[in-house]
């Protein structure tokens, strides 16, 4: 392959330089109301208890809460010395955050919350995801590493509860089956199904109480392998069956009443980083490594609108109301989209009439990616966002 003849881009193939130009045209868009943080945004959540808030985790190591309906932006007080790659809320209002460096951080969402504990070390390599939740009234918190390992946390304590080992490579996501929440007679989560998505193809599921944790026997026996490599993204629906993203470029529906079977198959030119289930809207959202994101009829599998805006990979989604999800990328940008027909037919007709040379309202703050990495850093979040095999 060729490479460009200007000095300062010895080291840069012709193509790699066309997509750094494309990219920096690209970024001049203003689809999906961006909103540009400091640096490249590897996870976002929902804020549980206050509609139209979501936080984000960032390369520059800070959590970042945005109020989407104002643009109103402000950094939790944490700084940690390496990227945040993932984040969980509590019930007590508290943000934990999985880091490059194998700890999890702890941070108030408001001066009223407690200050949570010390950080959490336990995982030998990259942590990848996070969820929190209860057991019998007490705050816990699950994680996943690029060491293979799932651990329980007593967050009262900062201890480990639990350590499991059963995957093969890189714990990819987590998620509790709703369907399996046993509770005792004071309303109070007594035992749960916890599902793990990995780098390697299969699906595994695990038991979860506060005295003991162990893999399912039917998951031991016969995990779910219903995508060729790694699964990226578990999101249950609200019938109990189950939405997966996979580095096989595909996103699934998996039927529990069929054994976890695949009825619906949607197929992406690139990785799908993560899916949203809009069940007020009737649609499945996708985030795919092509910078684009896709809603789907979520009763037809049918493609109903491709929103492009980003101008790198597009890295989760975070559905902030029925109608609304927002998404977010390496490119350092939050973006909006609506999830409602005529506002999808509106994005369409915008996009139809740029391709055809009509004037449109551009022009967006800055070119390029924010938050520079070292060489080192970069060469870290590539190995951390491609696919583990």
């Amino acid at each position: 392959m060729s490479r460009s003849d200007d000095a300062g881009n010895y080291f840069q193939t012709t193509e790699s330089l066309a997509t750094i130009e494309r990219r920096a045209a690209k970024a001049q868009n203003k689809h999906g109301k961006p909103i540009k943080l400091s640096s490249k945004i590897l996870a976002v959540e929902p804020d549980p208890q206050k509609e139209g808030t979501i936080h984000v985790a960032e390369a520059a190591g800070q959590v970042t809460r945005v109020i989407l309906e104002d643009e109103k932006t402000s950094t939790l007080p944490l700084r940690a010395g390496a990227p945040l790659t993932c984040l969980t809320v509590t019930d007590d209002r508290s943000v934990y955050s999985g880091c490059w460096d194998k700890h999890i951080y702890p941070s108030p969402l408001s001066k009223s919350t407690s200050p949570p504990g010390p950080k959490l070390t336990g995982h030998t390599d990259f942590v990848k995801c996070v969820l929190a939740t209860s057991l019998g009234g007490k705050p816990i918190l699950v994680s996943g590493g690029a060491d293979a390992a799932i651990i329980v946390w007593d967050l009262s304590t900062g201890k480990q509860l639990h350590k499991l080992k059963g995957h093969t490579k890189a714990i990819q996501d987590l998620a509790i089956d709703p369907l399996s929440l046993t509770e005792s007679p004071n309303q109070q989560t007594e035992s749960f199904e916890l599902f793990s998505a990995s780098s390697d193809p299969e699906i595994r599921r695990w038991y979860i109480s506060w005295g003991s944790a162990k893999e399912n026997s039917g998951s031991l026996d016969l995990p779910i392998l219903a995508h060729d490599t790694s699964v990226y993204k578990l999101r249950f629906d609200n019938d109990g069956d189950l939405w997966t993203a996979s580095a096989d470029k595909t996103a699934k529906h998996l039927v529990r009443s069929r054994n976890w079977e695949a009825d619906t198959i949607l197929t992406h030119p690139d990785f799908v980083r993560d899916v949203v289930v809009s069940e007020v809207a009737g649609v499945v959202v996708t985030a795919c490594r092509d910078e684009e994101v896709r809603v789907w009829d979520a009763g037809t599998g049918d493609l109903l609108c491709v929103y492009s805006g980003h101008f790198d990979e597009v890295t989760g989604l975070a559905l902030v109301t029925p109608s609304l999800v927002a998404s977010v990328s390496i490119d350092g940008t939050v973006r909006r989209w609506g999830l409602e027909k005529g506002e999808m037919r509106r994005f369409i007709e915008e996009v139809e009439s740029e391709k055809a040379g009509h004037e449109v309202e551009g022009g967006v703050e800055g070119n390029g990616v924010g938050g520079k990495l070292t060489a080192e850093e970069e060469a870290e979040l590539a190995e951390l966002m491609e696919d583990d095999e």
